[in-house]
């Protein structure tokens, strides 16, 4: 069924979307990404991707949307601004990137998701769907892309030009026919190389991509052995992610913090001393963390962390 000949339906998803919270919402049609293919491939083959075995799974599944939803014909994609203003007010203290603020967005953007594929199937009870948060394995810089949200930026994140860089995307797979926004063809950072200049570790290659292994995002969240002793000077103090690269970014020098309270950070946090990190216990680190992204990391290694960049001198 082709839904936007009856009336603007596509139109209607998008005016949901913002009512919902959303900030940006675009909508492609879906079809196999196979450009994509030899450059994650070669990107794979140089190791970047450190630990992360998964991301060289399910490469068909990357590519093509009908392994994850059969009879895909639409991909709604949605961004939902994140920025903050820092929270740390304590000199001295570990940095929690601003993503790691208030509650996990997996749980709010699938909220916020679960109600918009409701709204559709009030208007197409047949209508099929499948939400993605970085919960399947599926290009969602790409779709983004496609869906005319933005460019992926130097640092590999993307941009969007009305809202910058801090945002997250959540995808919605539809089995009906919508009408599409066209693909973002450009790319706006022309000659700019400030994220690459500024990133401490060197983690940013030429070609917007990253290498996970001099990452401090990827070595703080992901990694699970012992951060290198070459990239603990160079920290900053940073225990759970990294924005440096996003800071820097002139995209982003308009930012406007969000509107969402579920991103809204505990005081408590703000107000820790360098003391008050070092000795947070299982239960404080449970309290404080147990509902954002932060918890997904385990206890032990994020006191590692801690101790790893209050005793480096640096």
């Amino acid at each position: 069924m082709n839904a936007s000949a009856e009336f603007n339906f596509s139109e209607g998803i998008k005016e949901k979307a913002r009512e919902l919270g959303f900030d940006i919402c675009g909508i492609a049609e879906s079809r196999s990404l196979d450009e994509y293919g030899p450059f994650l491939k070669a990107w794979l083959d140089t190791g970047m991707n450190d630990k992360m075995g998964y991301l060289a799974r399910d490469m068909a599944k990357r590519l093509d949307p009908q392994h994850l939803l059969p009879g895909a014909r639409s991909i709604v994609v949605t961004g939902l601004n994140y920025y903050s203003e820092i929270i740390q007010k304590e000199p001295g203290v570990p940095l929690l990137s601003i993503y790691t603020y208030g509650i996990d967005y997996h749980d709010v953007i699938f909220a916020k998701l679960n109600e918009l594929f409701d709204w559709i199937r009030s208007i197409e009870p047949y209508a099929e769907g499948r939400k993605v948060v970085d919960s399947a394995p599926l290009l969602e810089k790409a779709w983004a892309r496609e869906a005319g949200l933005g460019w992926q930026g130097r640092h590999s994140i993307l941009i969007n030009k009305d809202i910058g860089s801090f945002f997250f995307i959540g995808i919605l797979i539809l089995n009906i026919e919508l009408d599409y926004d066209k693909p973002f063809t450009g790319d706006l950072c022309t000659e700019c190389r400030m994220c690459i200049e500024a990133c401490p570790t060197g983690a940013i290659n030429d070609n917007s991509t990253i290498d996970a292994r001099k990452c401090i995002s990827n070595l703080t969240i992901e990694n699970r052995g012992p951060i290198p002793e070459n990239i603990i000077p160079i920290m900053g103090k940073r225990i759970s992610g990294c924005d440096i690269c996003q800071e820097v970014c002139p995209w982003n020098s308009k930012a406007k913090p969000n509107n969402n309270p579920e991103f809204i950070p505990d005081p408590e946090i703000a107000r820790m001393t360098p003391k008050e990190w070092l000795s947070l216990s299982r239960e404080q680190f449970l309290r404080l963390f147990g509902r954002s992204t932060v918890g997904k990391i385990k206890y032990e290694q994020f006191i590692r962390n801690i101790e790893t960049v209050m005793n480096s001198g640096h």
